[in-house]
C-alpha cells in the first residue's frame, strides 16, 4: 500500500528523533517512492554503523544520506 503525503508529513518529526540517535540530523524531506511517499533523512555524519538505521518510521519508508554540513548560499545574479 502506498504511503500518503499526509502520512509522510506526520512521520517527519519522529524520523528526525529516531535518526538523531545515529548522527546529527541536517534535515528531513519528503520524496516520491513508487506510487506514494517516503522520507529522506540528511545526516551530517554517522555516529555508528549504518546497518542499524531504521528502514521505516511509522510505516513510512526512509532512506538516509550523509551530506556533511549544509551552508546557505548567496543569491546569484543573472
Amino acid at each position: 500500500m502506498a504511503v500518503s503525503l499526509d502520512q509522510a508529513r506526520s512521520a517527519k518529526s519522529e524520523a528526525a528523533k529516531e535518526f538523531s540517535r545515529h548522527g546529527e540530523v541536517m534535515g528531513v524531506g519528503i520524496v516520491k517512492v513508487g506510487d506514494g511517499y517516503g522520507l529522506k533523512v540528511n545526516l551530517k555524519q554517522l555516529a555508528d554503523d549504518h546497518a542499524s538505521l531504521p528502514q521505516s518510521v511509522q510505516g513510512v519508508p526512509t532512506r538516509c544520506e550523509v551530506v556533511g554540513v549544509i551552508h546557505k548560499q548567496s543569491p546569484t545574479r543573472a
